[in-house]
């Protein structure tokens, strides 16, 4: 797939995206986060509205949040619940004392929004769209045309850089599927996603992701037929290129994958294998 890259972000560093929008990264660099969390800064009529806050355990990154926004912090909106992105919501709501935004179903215990969005609903000039898949809680956000260009804020469900880790039991590979799809029928110009910077066409990526995943389910159906097998033989022979460290989290892909394939009737399990239905 036609993935992007961009030279190292300056750390602490308001990044101009587009008119009215910027992004701080986050110093959490890794193998599942690429240079790290994005963190938007959107201007809105009531002030400015944070995106993703980024990971605990950075107070950098939210002095540098500071910084960018002073007094005009108007909310702090959470795309989803996992610890790269929301981590850091408690101190900069501490510092600030604004509400924070996100999926009304939180799938973080030790989160619950003040302000609980469904699918559909409307928040500071933007929609939120439910897209569950990457997580159960997962939100993306439009924002109307601004100078003609139409934005997603795609968070992790599409990424420029990689495809997302689909892990149950948080994350579903149906509803990934469905989710991908449901993008598909948008027309938005380009998505502004939560590592890695922006894309443009984004539907084509989109297509190519459902390409991608649609050839691993055949090819694990393939390798079921042989016989019987479990998910880390699976990943072993699929995803046999993947860097070391993402071994983990393909094996979880695998599984979801084969969840997707029993719910369908095609593969069931007998105990830690799993084998053609």
């Amino acid at each position: 797939m036609p993935f992007l890259t961009e030279p190292e972000p300056e750390r602490g560093a308001v990044l101009p995206v587009l008119p009215g929008i910027s992004r701080i990264v986050a110093a959490n660099p890794g193998p599942m986060t690429y240079y790290g969390t994005n963190t938007y800064l959107i201007d809105t009529p009531d002030g400015i509205v944070v995106l993703d806050p980024g990971p605990e355990e950075h107070p950098e990154h939210v002095e540098a949040i500071l910084r960018a926004v002073g007094p005009k912090i108007a909310l702090i909106l959470v795309s989803h619940t996992h610890h790269d992105h929301v981590g850091a919501v408690p101190a900069l709501q501490a510092a600030t004392g604004v509400p924070t935004v996100g999926f009304r179903n939180s799938g973080l215990e030790s989160f619950s929004a003040d302000i609980r969005l469904g699918d559909g609903d409307n928040i500071a000039g933007m929609q939120a769209i439910h897209t569950p898949g990457h997580a159960s809680d997962h939100l993306c956000f439009a924002l109307p045309a601004r100078d003609g260009t139409a934005v997603l804020f795609s968070a992790d469900h599409v990424m420029s850089w990689s495809t997302s880790v689909v892990s149950p039991p948080g994350g579903n590979m149906a509803d990934y599927f469905a989710s991908l799809r449901m993008l598909l029928e948008r027309t938005d110009d380009v998505f502004l996603p939560g590592h890695g910077p922006t894309l443009p066409e984004p539907r084509k990526l989109v297509r190519e992701m459902l390409v991608h995943r649609t050839m691993r389910e055949q090819a694990i159906e393939r390798a079921l037929a042989k016989g019987a097998a479990g998910t880390y033989t699976l990943m072993d022979t699929l995803y046999s290129q993947v860097n070391p460290r993402l071994r983990r989290a393909a094996e979880r892909n695998v599984l979801a994958h084969l969840l997707k394939l029993e719910v369908e009737g095609k593969v069931q399990r007998d105990g830690e294998l799993w084998r053609a239905a």
